[in-house]
């Protein structure tokens, strides 16, 4: 009958827990590393459903003033996504977008100007942006349509800023 390997006996209570300590320190800094070498795409494979107020018509008839305006909706709608204070110094991704809307403010298209590095943000933003719809009438807008860029600042955890209503970015 062959007999089974056993591991050695610690003779020390003191080099067991040691052995112990070590094997656990190991574990976790191999977790650790493992965890943070992996892409941050789980927070943008959904997007939270938006919790939008019926909104007013604009009354800008600018396109740069008009931007705060959808901007501000953008944020009503995501609340919780928004990221409060200024930007850490490396973001995950900087978008840039060209959105049009009807005369009551339903989104008609989304163009993208400028992709993120990280590819899974580009979904997620447009989706977002859809999902918003409708946005403030464009009301005093030559047309009654507009079409306006905006630029989208994202971090590692999925929060969001635009430009237009961006509070900075630390450099530290």
């Amino acid at each position: 009958m062959k007999q089974q390997p056993t591991a050695t006996p610690c003779h020390h209570r003191a080099l067991c827990t040691r052995r112990r300590m070590t094997a656990a320190l190991y574990g976790a800094a191999l977790s650790a590393t493992l965890l943070a070498a992996l892409p941050a795409s789980a927070q943008f494979n959904m997007v939270p459903a938006p919790q939008c107020k019926t909104p007013v018509p604009s009354i800008h008839d600018v396109e740069q003033e008009f931007r705060i305006d959808a901007a501000r909706h953008l944020y009503s709608c995501y609340l919780m996504r928004v990221h409060r204070g200024t930007l850490p110094p490396l973001l995950y991704g900087v978008m840039m977008i060209e959105t049009e809307l009807d005369a009551a403010g339903v989104v008609r298209s989304v163009h993208v100007v400028r992709k993120p590095a990280a590819d899974e943000i580009a979904p997620w933003i447009i989706a977002m942006v859809k999902q918003a719809s409708p946005f403030p009438a464009p009301a005093r807008m030559a047309g009654g349509t507009v079409r306006y860029t905006e630029t989208h600042f994202v971090d590692r955890t999925g929060l969001f800023q635009a430009f237009s209503l961006t509070e900075g970015q630390r450099d530290r």
